[in-house]
This record gives structure tokens, C-alpha cells and sequence, in this order.
């Protein structure tokens, strides 16, 4: 049976002028909990920081949960969302030491949201920052040791 949507829609950011700030979150394949490691989280916060020196692609707030990703980001025009969050998979599975010749690491896509002028990135961000608390993994948000802000963004 041929499908009428064989492809993807397009991102999102194809249809914005300016700079969108895009709420990411991204998954393990079958939500296998390998992502909450200190070599991960320093990968990801490298992987961010070139991202902005190299290509103007700002990430701000983050957190790295056991079996998914948060995070918040912007880039320029030539920003391609959906090929920077596989490079950014690929350099996280290669941290864990895994690789896809072993078995599948990744859930297919990303879930992401532009964020709106009247949505606040801070009630978001919030409510992101709660997931280890909501999951019993800390007693406060603040201990949470894989969360962070690679640049400031500024949303006001």
C-alpha cells in the first residue's frame, strides 16, 4: 500500500523569517536509559559550545535526562534543525561508546516547538527543569547534575 505522506513535513524554521527559538526533545530508542553519564553531558555541552562558535547556533538552557534530551536553541538562516540534532545524537552516542553497526541508539526525529512571542521560556524551561524531581531521580531540581545553559538567550 503506497502512503500520500511518504516524507516528512518540513521543519518548522522553514517558515519563519527571524531567528525562532525552538524547543527540542529527543529520545533513546526504546527509551533505554544510558544518557545520564558525565561523559555525555560533557560531550553535549562541547558539541554546543563549537556549535555556537562554529555556526552561530545558540543553545541555551539543557537537561539530559536517563533516556531523552531537553533543550532550547536558535541558529541564523542557513540553520538546518533537524541535521544539527543528528549530528548532536551522533556526537552523544559516540560519548556512551555506542554505534548503530551494534544495534539502534536513537528513536527516529525529534519532537521540537517554536516558541511563540507570548510563550514564556522560562514557565517552559521550568517545567523541563522539574523532570528529574517528577521522576524521583532527586528530591530537588537543583541536584540534578545534567542540566545547564550553554549561552544565554534572552527572550524578553
Amino acid at each position: 500500500m503506497k502512503r500520500d505522506f511518504a516524507r516528512r513535513p518540513l521543519r518548522l524554521g522553514r517558515l519563519f523569517h527571524s531567528r525562532p527559538l525552538y524547543f527540542v526533545t529527543f529520545c533513546t530508542y526504546r527509551r533505554r536509559k544510558w544518557l545520564a553519564r558525565d561523559d555525555v553531558r560533557q560531550a553535549f555541552v562541547d558539541f554546543a559550545a563549537n556549535a555556537q562558535r562554529e555556526f552561530n547556533v545558540a543553545v541555551g538552557r539543557f537537561l539530559v535526562m536517563p533516556e531523552h534530551v531537553h533543550l532550547f536553541a536558535c541558529g541564523d538562516a542557513a540553520f538546518v534543525l533537524g541535521r544539527w540534532i543528528g549530528q548532536l545524537k551522533q556526537a552523544l552516542a559516540r560519548a556512551a561508546g555506542l554505534t548503530r553497526q551494534s544495534s539502534q541508539v536513537w528513536q527516529e526525529g525529534c519532537f521540537d516547538h517554536v516558541l511563540r512571542n507570548d510563550e514564556s521560556y522560562g514557565q517552559k524551561w521550568q517545567y523541563v527543569r522539574d523532570n528529574p524531581v517528577r521522576a524521583g531521580l532527586v528530591a530537588s531540581a537543583e541536584d540534578w547534575p545534567y542540566q545547564g545553559e550553554i549561552v544565554y538567550i534572552d527572550r524578553a
